[in-house]
């Protein structure tokens, strides 16, 4: 085993010498510090980053899978696993594996911990790969705070490198009034609502931000504490929030393929609705839809579509691909190519898009590009990351400070 990090070379050594004790306090220093190890390279804008797994005694792993976030699923879609197997140091119950990464990343990621064939453990095919994802485990001795997940899955750890984007207000402040939260259900979708502290029925009318996936922003990931911060520090105005929810795997994705229909359900009895019940703005410019992947792709269409009640669009990792599944041919690109050829939408965007994503990042800056070159004001971003939660929570944040702050 070759082993590229100074610290696990050191218990390499002491193993071989038989130092006792060697292996605890190996752990012992791995607790205090955190997990991954994060040491220098000899490029300063690089970190070596190694990932740790303590095998159990009891039910020793035969081979143990580290799966950081779109860095695995990328060689997971080329068939190949073999990359992210992690070894053992001889003599020890280390399992580690070591990346070489961009000083900047951040990623969600967990382990996959397997007790038989290690043609077993790198079976590709989706059945198989569901099925490590429902048993993947976070890292215990994880330097920062999980990542919920739903569906009965695991939650994440998250590493964030040292000059990853700062993520201010995504962790609840005990000192923060916090608003209120309902679940509510509108014309048979349910939909949860967050209101600011301080919020009275007759205080509006208020700002307006729908967020898709509602069920991951609300119960799962409590994006309720991130816009109680933004509200707290003033870096927005007193905003109505509402989760819309996707109602199955089946409904998101007639939804969120460029819907007329959904889209017009958020115009003309979400939004109304929102007024009447919340003193919700009809302004467009006051307006935010917001959305990830095909939830992405659906905030930019909405802002097509509807312009009249949608004035901004909150596009992170946008699909925008669609509707060619193979994402690269003349079939796709669909929504750029009418935001190209249509006359000019009293509209704005904050477009972002993780460098890791290697089937979305070509799509995302021609959107970039068209929209630009049509004279509308853009905010775009790429983050070193890939599809992943860890990232958007950050990115969802600032992008309502830039399209409902004080401009």
């Amino acid at each position: 085993m070759e082993l590229h990090s100074p610290t696990l070379r050191t218990l390499a050594e002491a193993v071989q010498a038989e130092k006792a004790g060697a292996v605890d306090d190996f752990w012992a220093h791995a607790q205090r510090t955190g997990t991954p190890l994060v040491e220098p390279d000899a490029d300063p804008a690089y970190r070596l980053v190694t990932f740790l797994w303590r095998d159990d005694p009891a039910a020793p792993a035969t081979d143990v899978l580290a799966l950081v976030h779109t860095v695995t699923d990328k060689d997971r879609h080329a068939r190949d696993l073999a990359p992210h197997l992690m070894a053992k140091v001889p003599g020890t119950d280390v399992w580690a594996i070591s990346h070489r990464l961009r000083a900047d990343h951040r990623a969600s990621y967990q382990f996959s911990v397997h007790r038989g064939s290690r043609e077993e453990a790198l079976r590709t095919d989706r059945r198989s790969w569901l099925g490590v994802l429902d048993g993947a485990l976070p890292d215990p001795l994880a330097a920062g705070p999980a990542l919920a997940a739903r569906d009965g899955r695991n939650p994440s750890s998250v590493m964030e490198l040292p000059d990853a984007p700062a993520q201010e207000w995504v962790s609840r402040r005990e000192s923060v009034l916090r608003g209120e939260w309902f679940d509510r259900v509108v014309d048979g979708r349910a939909v949860g609502v967050h209101l600011p502290a301080g919020h009275t029925a007759d205080g509006g009318p208020y700002a307006v931000a729908v967020l898709l996936d509602g069920e991951m922003w609300g119960p799962v990931l409590d994006f309720g504490a991130t816009l109680d911060n933004l509200h707290a520090d003033g870096r927005i105005p007193p905003t109505v929030t509402l989760f819309v929810e996707t109602m199955g795997r089946d409904r998101r994705m007639a939804d969120l393929s460029c819907s007329e229909e959904f889209v017009d359900w958020l115009a003309d009895v979400l939004l109304p609705w929102a007024a009447r019940a919340y003193g919700a703005t009809d302004d467009p410019a006051r307006t935010v839809v917001a959305g990830q992947s095909a939830g992405g792709l659906t905030a930019a269409f909405a802002a097509f579509r509807r312009p009249e009640r949608f004035g901004n669009a909150l596009s992170q990792s946008g699909s925008f691909w669609w509707p060619d599944g193979t994402e690269f041919d003349g079939g796709s690109e669909w929504l750029t190519r009418q935001y190209a050829t249509r006359e000019r939408l009293p509209v704005r965007f904050h477009l972002e898009v993780g460098l890791q994503e290697w089937m979305l990042l070509p799509q995302n800056r021609h959107l970039r590009n068209v929209l630009e070159a049509r004279g509308y004001e853009v905010t775009y971003r790429e983050f070193n990351g890939g599809h992943d939660y860890a990232c958007w929570r950050g990115g969802l944040a600032d992008g309502l400070v830039g399209l409902l702050g004080r401009r």
